[in-house]
């Protein structure tokens, strides 16, 4: 969405006569420390980055530090936004993240107003760099599991307690503000921590320009040699533990018997690799290849192309600290079948259907409501990241003050 650079606050523009050029006061020098930023998929990678090109767009100077990736640069600069990436192994990238980009963070963190973070990995070396520098600091709490890392599944008792007790101590780190983007995810905080830890709700945007409504477009079906008639429920994103993918997957006999003209559309990113490999394999043991449509990850400027074509999509996740694809799919006005957990209840809107999260019944149920029209109806709901970074933009200056 353009940025509509009065509206963020704090910033005075004058334009010089004739010459159109913008002039900006009350310049803020922001550092994001994030494990993840693009090109690795993710929510919080989709947050930050949105965040912080539009405060640079805006004329703030903004710095990230995060991990290398293979085939990505150690310094570049991407729409307007100073990206630091820091080399570590690629096997457990996000631990070694905590402790080895301590020293870059610090050496940043010295040229900055504020230090933005995020749950998990990254916040203690930005909390570290924050006390040691006497700068403010702020975490953005995408999602507490709390007691659900025990049930998620592959996890053995003591890797779920480990996960656990890190997750408790790293929210309860002393940060200046704490931002929740759901009131789920605040709800969720409050009740790990046993306290208010001045958490305040700003919900993520969506990038209303690219997911608009639309008339059903039939390229994507064409290219798949998909039927006109066929009946396409689609799901996008990571096969992560609490995305519930294996629940949509075993519906899919289910689903098969009571719209035989029918077919899954997975785009699956390939990590975690041991889940996306279990996907495949029970695709193949459920015998199932022929109702299944298994895709890599897309542009995601191709990604509404497919959401158009596609007669509803379906989040069967576990857990949602906020749910982009929820949220996406709504603003194109596409039926939603989503787990009635978390914040999907909070987000979804327009024409959807809520089920109960890791049940295969309960998934095929709530498609076939879409397929025979007998959806929950209410008012559409914007998400905006022009909204989202204004606020974030009043807290950094509320904090500078």
């Amino acid at each position: 969405m353009p940025l509509s650079l009065s509206r963020l606050p704090g910033l005075r523009i004058t334009c010089c006569s004739g010459a159109g050029a913008e002039v900006f006061t009350e310049r803020m020098r922001l550092l994001f420390v994030s494990e993840y930023y693009p090109p690795h998929v993710g929510g919080v990678e989709v947050v930050f980055k949105n965040l912080a090109e539009l405060l640079a767009k805006a004329g703030h100077e903004c710095h990230v530090i995060t991990s290398g990736l293979p085939n990505t640069r150690r310094y570049e600069e991407i729409n307007g936004v100073r990206i630091h990436r820091v080399n570590v192994p690629k096997k457990g990238t996000r631990y070694w993240f905590t402790f080895l980009s301590i020293p870059a963070v610090i050496a940043r963190a010295r040229q900055v107003d504020l230090i933005q973070t995020t749950t998990f990995n990254a916040a203690f070396p930005a909390w570290l760099a924050s006390k040691l520098l006497r700068k403010k600091c702020v975490i953005t709490v995408h999602e507490v599991w709390g007691k659900m890392w025990s049930n998620l599944l592959g996890m053995n008792w003591l890797w779920a307690t480990l996960h656990r007790f890190l997750e408790k101590a790293i929210v309860c780190l002393p940060f200046d503000r704490v931002i929740c983007v759901s009131e789920y995810t605040r709800r969720s905080l409050e009740a790990l921590t046993g306290k208010n830890q001045r958490a305040e709700v700003i919900y993520n945007g969506i990038d209303t320009d690219l997911f608009t409504p639309r008339q059903g477009d039939d390229t994507a079906r064409k290219r798949f040699k998909l039927a006109k008639g066929t009946f396409v429920y689609l799901y996008y994103g990571r096969p992560g533990l609490s995305k519930g993918v294996e629940y949509l997957v075993s519906a899919v006999p289910l689903i098969s018997q009571r719209i035989p003209d029918s077919k899954l559309v997975l785009i699956l990113t390939n990590e975690p690799r041991d889940r996306y490999e279990s996907i495949k394999k029970l695709i193949k043991d459920l015998n199932i290849e022929g109702k299944v449509m298994l895709l890599d990850p897309l542009p995601r400027s191709e990604l509404p192309d497919y959401i158009a074509a596609s007669d509803c999509v379906v989040i069967p996740s576990l857990s949602e600290g906020f749910g982009f694809s929820a949220a996406e799919a709504c603003a194109m006005e596409k039926p939603v079948v989503a787990s009635n957990v978390a914040s999907l209840p909070e987000v979804v809107s327009g024409k959807y259907v809520l089920v109960e999260p890791g049940n295969p019944k309960a998934i095929a149920e709530g498609i076939e409501k879409v397929y025979k029209g007998e959806t929950e109806n209410s008012q559409k709901k914007i998400f905006s990241w022009e909204e989202c970074a204004s606020r974030y933009l009043k807290v950094y200056q509320e904090l500078a003050n």
